[in-house]
Order: structure tokens, then sequence, then C-alpha cells
């Protein structure tokens, strides 16, 4: 496979993109493993002295530092794309990035966007549409809400372990969760299929549920009381830009869960399905997985 020109990751560190990275070495395709720092631990997957071809290259990327960009992108045949975190206008940094990849010979752009942005609206649906005309392979994935927002070091899965609650400004709205793992999966597809996607994938869970569901789910399987509690959307923002989250970002992401109130995200796709041959990961199978997590400890109730 040494013939193969490889595939830059960017966030590869990230949910999706250590998936992506870990996918592909199993693949023996050539990676590019880009972040904004190597990795303080050499991940197994990274380095298997008997196999040199099953191996991922570290380049130094930083969105905010375009002296870093050329180096990423040179030689590649495809790149997984995600966004600049935090930004309301990823276009301006998106499109010149775009504009330099095209120059150096890139081929395929696979880009992770949202359930919530269409090819044509402002800012993200801006980038889709200019992914499709500058480059002649590509693919878009327009994931749904991430189950791993439930996990980790989201707000959501702080205020679990800190208040056993979610809240948002979604009232009963529905969201069809999705694994991270599913979206790595249908992304590795959309790099490495001989034929080219030329498409966006709408991807969701199997199922939409409310977070009041999602709080009933997290309590019958790990046995600590979880309630959902509503809130208006300007609350949201104030809300998460606590979190630290940028007040303009925070805002946007309020506004999108006012959207799940009115019902945006309450439709399901097969499309997981249909790209990998199996099926999406449902939200009781990924809290089974995960119920360790939100298990009270001792510390949490001292």
């Amino acid at each position: 496979m040494s013939d193969l020109q490889p595939v830059l990751v960017t966030g590869a560190t990230g949910k999706t993109g250590r998936r992506i990275v870990d996918a592909l070495i199993a693949r023996h395709h050539p990676v590019r493993a880009a972040s904004r720092q190597r990795p303080t631990e050499q991940r197994a997957t990274e380095q298997r002295p008997t196999d040199p071809d099953a191996a991922a290259r570290h380049v130094l990327f930083d969105w905010h530092d375009p002296a870093t960009h050329r180096a990423a992108v040179d030689g590649v045949h495809a790149i997984y794309l995600i966004p600049p975190p935090g930004t309301t206008d990823p276009a301006a940094q998106l499109e010149p990035f775009l504009d330099l990849a095209h120059d150096a010979g890139v081929r395929r752009i696979v880009l992770l966007s949202s359930s919530a942005f269409q090819a044509g609206d402002p800012g993200f649906g801006q980038v889709h549409a200019t992914i499709a005309k500058q480059f002649p392979q590509w693919a878009v994935l327009r994931p749904s809400w991430f189950l791993q927002n439930f996990v980790g070091e989201h707000p959501h899965a702080h205020s679990i372990r800190r208040d056993g609650e979610i809240v948002t400004a979604t009232a009963a709205g529905k969201v069809a969760f999705i694994d991270v793992a599913d979206i790595a999966a249908v992304a590795v597809r959309a790099l490495t299929d001989l034929t080219p996607h030329n498409t966006e994938h709408l991807l969701t869970g199997p199922q939409a549920h409310s977070y009041a569901e999602v709080a009933a789910m997290i309590s019958e399987v790990s046995g600590r009381p979880v309630r959902h509690t509503a809130i208006g959307v300007d609350e949201m923002s104030r809300r998460l830009a606590g979190f630290g989250i940028p007040d303009a970002f925070a805002a946007v992401l309020a506004g999108l869960d006012g959207d799940i109130a009115a019902g945006s995200e309450d439709r399901t796709t097969s499309t997981v399905h249909d790209v990998t041959g199996r099926a999406p990961t449902s939200l009781r199978d990924f809290g089974l997985t995960h119920a360790a997590h939100w298990r009270p400890t001792v510390s949490s109730m001292s």
C-alpha cells in the first residue's frame, strides 16, 4: 500500500479524528495525523515496528497559524476536515485553506459539518458549496448531536456528574443522537472508497429522543437519578458562556436548542447503515456501555 498518497486527518486527537486515524492505520493506509500538539503518550496504533506501513505521521497544524498549513497538505490525496472550534464564521479560515489544498493537488475533501446546516446556509453552508464546487471528489458529513456529549468534558456531562441534571432549551424536542464511532466509520468510507461519494450525508442514530428520555435512560442504567431541566434560549446562552464558550458561539448553540424545540432534529436516516453496512448505535446501547461513567462515586456523594 506504499503507493497510496496519504490522507490528512485534521483534529486527529479529537473524538472523530482519532478513530479515523486508527481505522486508516488498520487498513494500512498512509495517514498524516494533524493536531496542534503531538500527543504526550505514543498510542499503540501510531508505532508498529514490525509493520512500517501501519503508522501515522504526525504533523503540526494550527488553524490560527497559517504557516503550519502548507506542510500539512503537500503530497496529500484526501483531507478529513474539521472546522476551527468555536467559530461562527468558519468560511473565513476554511476557504483560504481549501484554496491552498486545491493548489497543492488535493483531490478529495470530507468535511465534518452538522445536521443543523444545509448547503447554501450562511457560515457552514457556504463552505459546503465551496467544497462541492472546488474539488472533484468530496463529501459533507452532517451528523446529529453526539451521544458523547453526555460523557467526557461536555457541559451536559459536567452537569450530570455535578448536579444530576441535563439543562437545555430544547423543551420536549427530540434528537436522533449519534455515536461518534458511527460518524468515523462513514468518514473512512468517504475518504477511501474508489468511487467518490460527492454528496452530503445526513447522519443520525436509529431513533429520536427528547432530553428527558435521555435523562431517564441514564437514571436507569446507572442507578443515579438524573433529570432534564428546561430553560429559555437566552438563559441557555448565558449558561454555555459560563462554561467558557465564547459568547457569540454560545448564542449560536443556544439558538440551535431553540430549533430542536421546534422540531428541527426530530428525524432519522438510514445513511450510517447504507454507507457502512452496520446499524448505528442506539441510545440504550450507548448508555449500557457508558453506565459506569454516570454512577455516583464516594467523593461525589460526600
